[in-house]
């Protein structure tokens, strides 16, 4: 087969127009295109008034030999690459021990599906409940302000990564086609099919809870384990090799290999593995707010006449801004059509974070406006920066009245540095709810000024991003994790043989696919370890 990359029509292109470019493309007749079928489709936006729909485009052609030779070092005709999955090999009949996955995020997911996929039985470990139960526990504290340790945003079956956007695409490099993998999978359980073409594919929060089950489901029918509400409380090492874990409840598990595929919230199993000396250091991460504007500001500004097209979509932006002070001030988990969500996993603190349906049809934009930072800023060793986190939670916590609402301004009144009163045209998304006041002590000084400075730079790119009424909530500190527990090439833990630091927690990962294909790749390693020499694909 070939690939045509880069192939570009307007918007509104009839039916047939995509045939007739690829034909003139290749300069060939109508009867040598045998089939094609669309890879990929991105729009460029960078000209409201003429928006472009770009094509990837897979084809069987008649002379496919010849037209290779003619455009040979033409970049964007090239053979279609292999993208099909294969596994490393199958598990023997008899093992000692079964691997273990603890967390049954993106990563332990796709890990303990490998696994299982492989022949190995995994048994997987979840501190959380079941998706279903999870979603109850989590609406507890978005209605009733009640919050579950142990079942909320941050843990259960499926991750974080069930209460987001379901955003499925990453700038990760996968030269061996991971990412294919993960998307096959998903649409397997369910997924539409366009998240194989679009080229920011997502699938909302809904959809993700029944997926979640189906895979759980495969998992389990291919001879894997899931257990929930088992905590992992201690490691058993000995002489630097992993022999087994504990649980909170006492019980033992005797094992050679354990994926670690914890969440970035993990904070006590991170304390505990500390504790018993597994290698880790300080990471950078980021802190700051989430801002709302009215999702129809965000498309007439990105998307000019085209606004509402079906095609595009509720639309999306990045933005990006240098602040005076050296910090760089960022978009993160930019969410249309969504809605501010509480994210805290302990009593005490509020944590936001965003997320939205398939649909994206709610009425506000969210995203967050965050602040990099670097161990430099948290000094104390490797989990100097959990500490760090805590402390602004907690802050959060009291400016929001101690119940778990979250402390806001209005934008205008933040950029003036003076306190807001009550919300104005664009009304918050949070729940609990949303006590207005003065966010100037919700975050460090220099990310205070970093942002404000931000704020009427990205008008520039956005009309409208730094209008008065827009809502800043705070705090969003759980951008990525404040640790790495580092590996090598093995993907084994540096010091500790048969521990697999994996996922976004671990410090490998950042967002559903990247995680889903980060867990491909350790439970390929752990096969590879277990079988005793590499198997050729």
């Amino acid at each position: 087969m070939l690939r045509i990359t880069e192939l570009r029509l307007p918007l509104d292109h009839p039916d047939g127009a995509l045939r007739e470019a690829i034909l003139a493309r290749l300069d060939i007749k109508p009867a040598e295109l045998i089939d094609f079928k669309v890879f990929k489709r991105s729009y460029d936006a960078r000209k409201a008034s003429a928006i472009m729909l770009i094509y990837t485009v897979d084809m069987t052609v008649a002379n496919e030999a010849a037209l290779l030779t003619k455009f040979a070092g033409d970049r964007h005709v090239t053979p279609t690459p292999d993208t099909n999955y294969r596994f490393v090999g199958r598990a023997p009949e008899t093992l000692a021990h079964r691997p273990v996955v603890v967390g049954f995020g993106p990563c332990g997911i796709f890990a303990g599906l490998i696994l299982a996929q492989m022949g190995f039985r995994p048994i997987i470990l979840e501190r959380g409940k079941a998706v279903r139960e999870r979603t109850k526990d989590t609406w507890g504290l978005w209605r009733k302000n009640v919050l579950n340790p142990e079942s909320n945003v941050q843990f259960g079956e499926g991750g974080a990564g069930t209460f987001s956007d379901g955003k499925l695409y990453s700038q990760i490099k996968d030269p061996k086609h991971y990412g294919r993998k993960v998307l096959n999978e998903f649409v397997k359980a369910g997924a539409p099919e366009e998240i194989l073409y679009v080229a920011k594919p997502h699938i909302g929060t809904f959809r993700l809870v029944g997926m979640v089950e189906s895979m759980r489901h495969d998992i389990e029918a291919l001879g894997g384990e899931i257990r929930f509400q088992q905590r992992v409380t201690d490691l058993l090492i000995e002489d630097g090799q992993v022999r087994g874990l504990t649980l909170a409840s006492g019980e033992e598990i005797r094992t050679d290999h354990v994926v670690l595929a914890l969440g970035h919230s993990a904070r006590d199993t991170f304390e505990m593995l500390h504790a018993r000396g597994v290698f880790m250091e300080a990471k950078p991460f980021s802190v700051g707010f989430r801002i709302e504007h009215p999702q129809s500001l965000i498309d007439t500004a990105r998307f000019g006449p085209h606004a509402g097209h079906p095609l595009l979509g509720a639309a999306d932006y990045k933005l990006v801004h240098h602040a005076k002070n050296g910090r760089a001030v960022y978009s993160f988990c930019m969410c249309p059509g969504g809605t501010v969500v509480a994210a805290t996993s302990e009593p005490n603190r509020v944590v936001t974070n965003g997320m939205s349906q398939y649909s994206r049809n709610e009425r506000n934009a969210n995203a967050g406006i965050v602040v990099g930072i670097t161990p430099e800023d948290y000094p104390g060793g490797p989990l100097a920066g959990i500490e760090f986190q805590r402390r602004w939670e907690s802050r959060a916590f009291e400016l929001g009245g101690d119940n778990y609402e979250a402390p806001g301004q209005l934008v205008g009144d933040f950029i003036a540095c003076q306190p807001s009163s009550a919300p104005g045209s664009v009304e918050p998304s949070y729940k609990p709810g949303v006590k207005f006041g003065d966010l100037s002590t919700s975050l460090p000084d220099y990310a205070i000024a970093a942002v404000r400075e931000a704020l009427p730079a990205f008008e520039r790119q956005i009309r409208g991003f730094s209008m008065r009424d827009a809502v800043l909530t705070g705090v969003e500190t759980r951008t990525s994790s404040p640790l790495r527990i580092t590996r090598g090439a093995d993907c084994q833990s540096l010091n500790v043989k048969g521990l697999y630091p994996a996922g976004e927690g671990a410090g490998y990962a950042g967002g559903i696919l990247s995680a889903g294909v980060d867990g491909i790749r350790v439970a390929e390693a752990l096969a590879t370890t277990l079988l005793g020499a590499p198997v050729s694909a």
